[in-house]
């Protein structure tokens, strides 16, 4: 069912109250919901209702375009200064001889790259622990040697958390830092580090990284150099609903101060072998209805992406008709942030005809795009070698009928 048939019979639901119907009116006359009833939809909102809103967006936003990528991970170390309770990647300094602990040298690094030549990736996304040695000095010689090596390859680079840490040690302002970075070859910033901003549940969960202004301030500086990001919240641990709402209303007002942001990618907490193991996970329904609210609340924001690898490939599909547009791209396997958290993708891989028909399979149209959502081919006809070879079958007519 489209979108709008889907608003529709929202419409004639003569049990809906007025508070929901305020909402859809205020959705289909393109004006923006408040934080009370962001909060509202958490509390009352049910699957059915913020799905019917959040496919109507992204329909209204995107048709029914799907965007993915290819794409692969650097993640220079899994050892960090940081102790962030949430975190099942990372290890401390002290723990560098276990054997789940890693920190690659430059050349290390510099070889995952020389890997990938001739291969038709568009997309490096660096991402790691953070580490006294792994300094400015160091990733502007990181970024510049790949950019030498292939100028056309885009490098999506550290996240606030690592760029407060490297600018402070180097003694350089947030302004000259991301210039700096910028100059070197970054072409975007990835969304991470955000956790949760409000500082009720920041300073439990993360309390020595860097804090909500710090990582909005240094996205803002990115933005107004004319470069682009993307943002994320890590839910379903300790926060309430008022925390996600407030999250999601920082990154709109950023958004409509800049236009900077590309896409929001909610990302779940997982808990295996971390601080908060305790604490059990979101259930698939809330992840959905969180994924719809998101994507009714940032109508500033083009796309609301699910991120296969973290949230699985069965509930990246069902992502789509609760108003996520894109499920990211075909990393081969070169990320462990969240097969170390728990996640069903272990060994996250997938190659580009296998995206293509996850996509296909619910009734979407597969867009390749590069980072900054150029389209790079539209697959929706495309038929794969594969998909021409005889399988061992000759399809027959149906007679007596």
């Amino acid at each position: 069912m489209r979108g709008i048939e889907q608003l529709d019979q929202l419409l004639k639901d003569k049990t809906l109250g007025e508070a929901h119907r305020q909402i859809v009116r205020k959705v289909t006359e393109n004006q923006r919901i408040t934080f009370d009833e962001g909060v509202f939809l958490f509390e009352h909102g049910d699957l059915s209702f913020v799905g019917a809103l959040a496919n109507y967006i992204r329909e209204k936003k995107n048709g029914d375009n799907t965007y993915f990528n290819r794409n692969f991970h650097i993640e220079p170390t899994n050892l960090c200064v940081y102790d962030c309770k949430f975190c099942s990647y990372s290890r401390l300094i002290k723990q560098r001889s276990d054997a789940d602990a890693w920190a690659y040298s430059m050349e290390e690094m510099f070889d995952i790259v020389r890997n990938y030549d001739g291969q038709p990736v568009t997309e490096v996304h660096i991402v790691g622990g953070v580490l006294p040695q792994y300094d400015l000095p160091f990733y502007l010689e990181l970024f510049g040697q790949i950019k030498a090596h292939r100028p056309e390859l885009h490098i999506k680079a550290l996240t606030p958390v690592e760029y407060h840490y490297i600018f402070k040690k180097a003694k350089v302002s947030y302004e000259e830092g991301m210039r700096l970075i910028r100059d070197a070859g970054v072409g975007s910033l990835p969304g991470g580090g955000a956790e949760i901003f409000h500082p009720e549940i920041r300073e439990q969960i993360a309390a020595d990284k860097c804090n909500a202004e710090q990582w909005l301030r240094l996205h803002e500086i990115w933005h107004e150099l004319g470069m682009r990001s993307n943002a994320t919240m890590l839910y379903g641990h300790i926060e309430q609903w008022r925390h996600r709402i407030d999250h999601l209303e920082q990154l709109r007002s950023l958004q409509d101060k800049t236009g900077g942001f590309q896409t929001f990618i909610p990302l779940k907490f997982r808990n295996k072998d971390n601080q908060m193991s305790h604490i059990p996970e979101s259930t698939t329904v809330e992840d959905l209805r969180n994924y719809a609210i998101s994507r009714i609340y940032l109508d500033n924001f083009d796309h609301i992406k699910s991120y296969w690898p973290m949230i699985g490939r069965t509930a990246a599909q069902l992502s789509l008709a609760f108003g996520v547009d894109d499920i990211d791209g075909t990393i081969d396997d070169t990320t462990k942030i969240y097969s170390m958290a728990g996640s069903e993708e272990q060994h996250p891989t997938l190659n580009t005809q296998q995206l293509v028909e996850m996509i296909r399979r619910v009734g979407r149209r597969p867009i390749e795009r590069d980072t900054l959502y150029n389209v790079v081919q539209d697959f929706t006809d495309t038929v794969f070698e594969e998909d021409k070879q005889w399988r061992g079958y000759f399809e027959l007519p149906v007679v007596g009928q």
